[in-house]
């Protein structure tokens, strides 16, 4: 992209505001150097991969990032084998640092399911080496101090130092808050050369022998380190020059590994800088309210409710632009300061921006192209050292422009043909278009010229537009109006400042009828335009009172059906724990009547029957909430599954779920129709069919007491109907003194084999079981002897 562009459009100004959002210091160089790119899919990744730190952004939050420096120094240091500095290699245990936290932050987003394949080359290349990583984490500090843990001989000789210290220390306050205070200027402990010392003053510097290292600037005060502590002072520097040597082995050590591994280095720094640069992106992009615009490949260019990212939100007026769709040539028209070049500097600076892989400050859905060029004539040229004026520094630069051109750029020019004579200017402009448009660039254009007007219906894709004027208030409204030309408001406006009216009239007459009759059909036109835009408008706002509406709607009815889940829920536990209660009961009594029996008592038959009376009164009731139609109908609307067979509502039809499309809507087949429908126009049905022969309980041996026999024949039953059989059946033998039955439940699936005996090792009253003898049944029957 000519750099020409870049400081017309005041690009630079974006790219500053791109780098404060940047953290790291190479992402920050990263982005004031950034250029748009002219290779649609480079832009197509860039915007993508802004998309995505986005969507991380809005529901992860920023990237875990600190600043760290530049690492292409120090491996170009260890590519010649040097020793890196303790500051150095902290910011390679920084960078390696960050990589693990970004390789964790990753994992998380993974959890919520953010789409980052645009990015997952970035994420791939942070991969950090365990033995450098380690190694790092035990020698050495993100500000380059060197940890005690580096060495066993470094953590002695600082160990020994902190004794050392603490020892002078001592015998230092010693002096300070003794007797010989004193003789001192001030009750301190401090540092001269490296050595502890304490002011002193001047007429009692032998007080305390040892050597004089400093004074005052008036020498009242000398700074002595006293003759008891020159051994132990001594004896540290001696510890610091050890400390010294150790650390400076301990720095080659790790360099020489770090040396081992300069492409992973460079590789984490490099893809954790591109992540910062596309993060700074995202927080742009969120700080300007801006979109992830489309891209056409035909560079069709449709932006909705465009700003001016430069101007204050609470000022710019948003207009929707358009080129390359209908028209490939836009002519503005308009009065001054109306917003002609601010129109102008919009698309161009937008198409910077997203040719950056930026997002744009325009309403979702806008469209841009990715343009070879973009060539712009904007602002007064005017050179005084080349001596040119305006019209000739404006034709050369639209010269230059005419040599360079061709079907794949963008050409915007601010008041073309203007600074010289109108007739001639006009000519010239009509003459420069007809050129322009030969080599088929997408063109906007600015002019006050009335010729253009016409210009603008009679040329091929070519179309007006202008900047809306309010009469009534005299200023512009900065509304692009499309498809309308400029119209002139002189009379309307010197009317309005007081102008007599006979002058205005006179000078009405003065008009060329031609002239006349344009800004009559043009004022027209734009009452007809904001008529139609008004009635747009209105419609607009229909439409969106009805998709809020439908909204609240559906989530009454989502509330409503969590409402139905919930009640039938509630009852289905309330019914069950009803039922245990009631079989708890029925047991007790059980037990009651067993221990009666035992002990020689009557036996209360009739409370027996009226426990078991009150259990099966409360199985009816479970049968008939099962049985309820609304309940019913309710669970088959929210059951449906592919291949379900429902009946669509709406159209009375039967039909099959062939797809879901959506929380509550599915795609159902009515013969050769495919309809969608909600789940609120559907009710599932079942086939009907025919009910199964229940075989009743019988007999063949007949072990009686009272009315019950020996044996209960399950098969041909239901799993839940065979275990509440048999739970009544062996009630029934207990009460009935039973001490052997035998249980038929054949061998099938075995499904019934399993749920009886199952449902026998909990029984209480069960003393064992097990499968009939092969002569009776073998394991399609099990024998129970009760306690």
């Amino acid at each position: 992209m000519n750099p020409k562009i870049i400081d017309k459009l005041e690009y630079r100004i974006i790219t500053e505001k791109l780098s404060n959002f940047a953290i790291t210091k190479p992402a920050k160089k990263k982005a004031r150097e950034l250029l748009p790119s002219s290779d649609f899919n480079e832009v197509k990744q860039a915007l993508d991969q802004t998309e995505v730190l986005a969507n991380i952004l809005r529901v992860k939050g920023p990237l875990p990032l600190v600043d760290f420096e530049d690492v292409v120094p120090s491996v170009k240091r260890l590519k010649i084998k040097a020793e890196l500095n303790g500051k150095e290699l902290g910011n390679i245990f920084l960078v390696l640092s960050l990589a693990k936290d970004i390789q964790k932050f990753a994992e998380d987003v993974a959890e919520r399911e953010i789409d980052v394949e645009p990015i997952s080359i970035l994420l791939d290349q942070l991969e950090v080496v365990p033995d450098l990583f380690n190694k790092l984490a035990n020698t050495i500090e993100f500000d380059g101090s060197v940890l005690d843990s580096a060495s066993p001989k470094l953590q002695t000789i600082r160990r020994a130092l902190h004794t050392n210290e603490a020892e002078i220390k001592k015998q230092m306050e010693g002096y300070v808050k003794g007797s010989s205070n004193q003789y001192l200027s001030e009750n301190i402990i401090t540092i001269r050369d490296g050595r502890y010392v304490i002011p002193v003053k001047q007429e009692y510097k032998n007080k305390f022998g040892g050597v004089v290292h400093d004074q005052s600037a008036s020498g009242q005060t000398l700074f002595i380190e006293p003759k008891s502590v020159l051994t132990l002072n001594n004896q540290q520097q001696n510890l610091v020059a050890q400390e010294h040597q150790e650390v400076r082995r301990i720095l080659k050590e790790v360099s020489e590994l770090a040396a081992l591994y300069q492409n992973e280095i460079l590789q984490n720094a490099t893809s954790l800088t591109k992540l910062d640069f596309l993060s700074a992106k995202s927080k742009l992009a969120k700080a300007m309210k801006a979109t992830h615009p489309h891209l056409s490949k035909d560079n069709q260019v449709n932006l909705l409710k465009a700003r001016h990212p430069l101007i204050s939100e609470e000022k710019v007026v948003p207009n929707d632009i358009s080129l390359g769709t209908e028209f490939d040539t836009m002519l503005i028209t308009g009065p001054n300061t109306g917003g002609k070049t601010i129109s102008l500097k919009t698309i161009g600076l937008l198409q910077l921006m997203a040719q950056s892989g930026l997002f744009i400050t325009a309403q979702e859905g806008s469209q841009v192209g990715v343009f070879r060029e973009i060539f712009a004539d904007i602002g007064d040229e005017q050179s005084i050292e080349q001596s040119l004026s305006t019209f000739s520094s404006h034709m050369d630069q639209i010269i230059k422009i005419m040599n360079l051109v061709n079907g794949r750029d963008l050409v915007l020019l601010d008041e073309l043909g203007a600074g010289t004579d109108p007739e001639e200017g006009a000519s010239l402009a009509i003459a420069i278009l007809d050129y322009l448009q030969s080599k088929d660039p997408k063109i906007m254009v600015t002019t006050h010229y009335p010729e253009l007007k016409l210009y603008g219906y009679n040329r091929f894709r070519t179309t007006n537009a202008s900047m809306e004027f309010d009469v009534k208030t005299l200023s512009p409204t900065y509304k692009l109006r499309i498809g309308i030309p400029g119209q002139s408001n002189a009379f309307a406006i010197v009317r309005q400042l007081g102008m007599p009216q006979e002058v205005v009239v006179s000078a009405q007459g003065l008009v060329k009828d031609e002239n006349s009759d344009l800004n009559k059909m043009i004022k027209r036109l734009t009452e007809q335009t904001k008529e139609a835009e008004t009635l747009r408008e209105k419609m607009q706002h229909n439409l969106v009172q009805s998709e809020k509406l439908k909204r609240k709607l559906q989530d009454g009815l989502d509330w409503y059906n969590q409402q139905v889940e919930k009640q039938l829920k509630l009852a289905q536990e309330k019914n069950e724990e009803m039922l245990a209660k009631k079989r708890e009961k029925a047991n007790k009594i059980i037990a009651n009547l067993e221990e009666q029996q035992r002990a020689g008592g009557v036996v209360r038959t009739n409370k027996v029957i009226e426990a078991k009376g009150e259990l099966n009164a409360l199985e009816r009731e479970n049968n008939n909430l099962a049985r309820n139609k609304v309940l019913q109908r309710e669970k088959r609307r929210h059951n449906v599954s592919v291949g379900d067979s429902v009946k669509v509502i709406s159209y009375g039809q039967m039909g099959t779920v062939t797809k879901k499309l959506g929380e509550h809507d599915y795609e159902v087949q009515i013969g050769i129709l495919k309809v969608k429908v909600s789940d609120r126009d559907i009710e599932k049905t079942t086939v009907k069919k025919e009910k199964t022969k229940k075989v009743s309980v019988r007999t063949t041996r007949p072990m009686r007491s009272g009315n019950v026999r020996s044996e209960l024949d399950l098969r041909g039953q239901r799993y839940e109907e065979a275990l509440t059989n048999l739970d009544r059946y062996l009630d029934s033998s207990l009460l009935a003194g039973l001490g052997t039955v035998t249980i038929i439940h054949g061998i099938g699936t075995g499904a019934i084999r399993n749920g009886v005996q199952q449902y026998l090792k909990r029984n209480k009253h069960v003393k064992d079981f097990s499968y009939a003898p092969a002569n009776e049944g073998g394991t399609g029957a099990t024998i129970v002897h009760f306690k």
